[in-house]
């Protein structure tokens, strides 16, 4: 369904003094998802997750690579066409709704711009799509501030849906809910994706919500992918160290779980360590991490990035 191919996104900065520094949000980032899948994107706040769903809806321009979609490459895809085939869900609920517009508006603006639909055709369509997302007929002549904060990003879910869409980039749909409500949401993209055949790409910071919705995990450090492979290989035989910390460091109720939290800070985008760049935080690092590169490979049935896993 989509294949990113060494993708890159680096942001020019420019300080008082004339000088220059480059941030690679993105650093040669590939992979492909599969139809019907759902991808999940986990890694810690500035390894560039957001910055790949952006540049995916076309919100960013890419830097370098390409973005193929059924073996065409995005650049091909008229602009109407890439909003029917990608439509993304955003993190906070109510920042990305305009406060001044009623459920059904909200709904129906993305048919106002990229179809030909008449009123009646337009309002039928919202009313179905409300429905598929479990918002009653009386919720559309609300605005945003009178909802809660579930139904608000149920109408953020029907707005991605409205255009039939085959691909849904969902941004940390689910963390700014309280948490049962975040299980009603999830439920719901579950049985979104089997009835309508839809293709996820699920970023998140919460590895449970991850482990529940998705097919495929990749792990992302400082703009790369570290480690990708099927959600049950990474949760019970993750080989990278980066991914092995991220696992450890989720909260469980088994007293003999051991938590081996990370040490140090992330570095900077903007002037990365050379080699490898998890090397200062490893507890497995050789002298080849801090020199060389590890480049993405096959093994053991996933796709990793470390000199020391073979």
């Amino acid at each position: 369904m989509i294949e990113i191919v060494d993708l890159g996104k680096h942001y020019q900065l420019k300080s008082l003094f004339g000088k220059a520094g480059t941030v690679k949000a993105l650093d040669g980032v590939s992979f492909k998802l599969e139809k019907g899948r759902a991808l999940g994107i986990v890694g810690e706040s500035g390894c560039g997750k957001s910055t790949l769903a952006k540049t995916l809806l076309g919100l960013e321009k890419r830097t370098f690579g390409d973005i193929l979609i059924d073996g065409k490459s995005i650049d091909e895809l008229k602009p109407q066409d890439r909003h029917k085939t990608i439509q993304m869900v955003f993190q906070d609920p109510y920042s990305s709704l305009n406060p001044r517009k009623k459920c059904w508006q909200l709904i129906a603006e993305p048919l106002l711009i990229n179809t030909k639909l008449k009123t009646n055709e337009i309002r039928e369509k919202v009313d179905s799509v409300m429905a598929l997302v479990g918002l009653r007929p009386e919720h559309a002549e609300r605005y945003p501030h009178m909802m809660s904060g579930g139904q608000r990003q149920r109408i953020g879910i029907a707005r991605a849906l409205v255009l039939d869409p085959k691909v849904l980039i969902l941004d940390e749909p689910v963390s700014a809910l309280d948490v049962s409500i975040q299980a009603q949401v999830l439920n719901l993209l579950i049985k979104l994706q089997d009835e309508l055949k839809l293709t996820y790409l699920f970023i998140s910071h919460d590895l449970s919500v991850v482990n529940h919705l998705c097919d495929q995990i990749a792990v992302m450090y400082l703009g790369k992918v570290v480690e990708m492979g099927p959600r049950k290989q990474i949760f019970e035989e993750a080989v990278h160290p980066y991914t092995k910390a991220l696992l450890t460091s989720c909260p469980s109720l088994d007293p003999k779980t051991q938590h081996t939290p990370l040490k140090g800070e992330l570095p900077s985008p903007l002037n990365p360590p050379e080699g490898c760049a998890f090397h200062k935080r490893c507890p497995i690092a050789v002298d080849q991490c801090h020199k060389t590169r590890p480049e993405l490979k096959k093994v053991h049935g996933r796709f990793t990035a470390c000199h020391e896993v073979h």
